[in-house]
């Protein structure tokens, strides 16, 4: 017989109020960095090739557990309203402390809420955000399917949705573990120490050589040191993975628009098969959840996905144009870390290389935040092409804004 919601909710509150997650150490710093997700100029750029029109926004963290995300939403968005919900009082007290600590608050000017609800239930919450955030949460509720069609009521027009949900092929390892610790638990199964003590006596004792071992060793053992994610991966009550085709019923099940993949590296299949014309051109037949589902075939190591959905219209901006182009006031893109320079890390926290003319058009942007000149203005007086403007706009260096 199949547990009933409110049963499914009371185990996942128990679990995190038991490990509160994620663990990251509270400090009396700002968050250091950036995640590009969870900055509304980068996040909206991403999906719509465009900077927002606004920033005095309204920002849900739906299932912000200890506040991490949290964190990071109300230090990169300063503009922004923050309301973040939670089902674990436990985590909610973390994640207040948190913010508290790390001053984001204190110098926020708009107001920032912390509340306890079900993700079921954000109906409850005042009006609509235009982004909403859902890292790690859909896939723990009892009926994921009414979680995000709850959360999907509460987006604005024009609103975009990320979302984070385990990918079935790349946790194979982690699945069959946490089967394994469950039936060694037997009738204490509900009793989360116990389940990490079980847990990691079971990674103490198997072979050298062990397939789950060697996974744990790894990908998870960095992690995994503290209780609190060893917890979260092998001992978690209620746990959906999605493949493709039962991502797409999620999606779709939503009613809002799927805007992409945030990670579109992966979704790259010239990277497996680009030597084989003839399997490139055979792949062209294919539907996009067909081209998706064969790269997540083909490459099996995918423990996540990662993707923004929005409620339409959302005002998308294409610069192929030459004109159009011309007309656009760009500006560096918000998220770098180790600029100015030829070298540093960009929005995804890969490292770039960029030329000395696409340095200059950098800085030449930098200096011209005050008189917002075109396209046109600023590689005219640097006596540049179309070219260094579409390269960096390609890399997400610049982002663009209309007149």
């Amino acid at each position: 017989m199949m547990p009933n919601s409110q049963e499914v909710n009371n185990a996942v509150a128990k679990l995190y109020n038991t490990y509160p997650f994620p663990p990251d150490p509270l400090t009396d710093d700002t968050p250091p960095g950036y995640n590009w997700r969870w900055n509304w100029i980068a996040a909206y750029n991403f999906c719509t090739g465009r900077k927002p029109s606004r920033q005095d926004i309204r920002i849900l963290d739906a299932g912000c557990g200890t506040g991490s995300s949290t964190d990071y939403l109300i230090h990169l968005n300063p503009k922004a309203e923050v309301v973040a919900i939670d089902i674990s009082e436990k985590a909610l007290e973390v994640a207040q402390e948190r913010c508290n600590r790390s001053g984001v608050i204190a110098k926020h000017k708009k107001p920032v809420t912390f509340k306890q609800l079900r993700l079921e239930e954000a109906s409850q919450l005042s009006g609509e955000f235009d982004l909403i955030n859902s890292v790690g949460v859909l896939h723990h509720l009892p009926d994921p399917i009414t979680g995000i069609q709850e959360l999907a009521k509460k987006l604005a027009s024009g609103g975009i949705f990320h979302i984070f949900v385990y990918a079935e092929l790349g946790r194979w390892e982690i699945t069959l573990m946490q089967k394994a610790i469950a039936l060694l638990q037997g009738n204490k199964r509900g009793d989360y120490k116990d389940g990490v003590k079980v847990g990691r006596d079971i990674f103490a004792n198997l072979p050298e050589k062990n397939r789950l071992l060697k996974q744990e060793k790894e990908r998870w053992a960095l992690e995994n040191h503290r209780d609190e994610a060893f917890a979260d991966m092998y001992v978690h009550p209620q746990e959906i993975d999605y493949n493709i085709e039962t991502l797409f019923q999620l999606i779709d099940a939503s009613g809002l628009e799927f805007v992409g993949f945030s990670n579109p590296q992966y979704w790259n299949l010239e990277r497996l098969i680009g030597n084989s014309n003839e399997l490139i051109s055979r792949a062209k037949n294919l539907s996009k959840k067909e081209y998706y589902r064969l790269i997540e075939l083909l490459d099996p190591s995918l423990t996540h996905y990662e993707f923004f959905l929005a409620r339409p219209p959302l005002d998308k901006v294409d610069w192929s144009d030459d004109q159009v182009l011309l007309k656009a006031i760009p500006e560096r893109h918000p998220c770098m870390e180790g600029y100015p320079g030829k070298s540093f890390f960009n929005y995804d926290y890969q490292m770039v290389n960029i030329s000395e003319v696409e340095l200059a058009f950098l800085q030449a942007c930098d200096n011209d935040i005050k008189s917002q000149q075109t396209v046109a203005e600023l590689i005219s007086n640097l006596d540049l092409d179309l070219t260094i403007v579409r390269s960096l706009q390609a890399k997400q260096l610049i982002i663009l804004s209309t007149n």
